[in-house]
């Protein structure tokens, strides 16, 4: 049985998709870009500002559908500016403990609204 995710803390869906769809213990986040929960806005243009939206993002949805960060088993990880990878790391210990999730990084020619990152993500919860 599918359950939709959703939840105000994340920004709303931009197109024919939900934030995120759980079956049986797996929820499959959609892909988050940089947006500001309450305004749908781009939040910076701050390559780093934007890396900590989308992770925060994503924990907002992870957190609606009864799990954290924590709970991710797989992450992909869109750039258009693969040289900011490790600013993609620095801000991900941010909000990742050890272990961390399986994960791709693959560099894009663009984003959705403009932005330079985009993360979805598959989380494990408890059953």
């Amino acid at each position: 049985m599918r359950r939709i995710i959703s939840t105000d803390q994340a920004p709303a869906a931009i197109g024919t998709y939900s934030q995120a769809v759980q079956v049986g213990a797996t929820v499959y986040i959609s892909g988050q870009i940089p947006l500001d929960p309450a305004t749908g806005a781009m939040i910076s243009e701050d390559f780093e500002a934007q890396a900590r939206q989308v992770f925060s993002n994503l924990q907002a949805v992870a957190s609606a559908a009864g799990g954290s960060l924590q709970s991710a088993v797989k992450l992909t990880i869109f750039l258009t500016d693969l040289s900011q990878f490790a600013t993609v790391n620095t801000v991900m210990a941010e909000f990742f403990d050890e272990p961390y999730p399986a994960r791709a990084a693959v560099e894009v020619s663009a984003l959705p609204k403009g932005a330079q990152v985009e993360a979805d993500a598959i989380l494990a919860l408890e059953d």
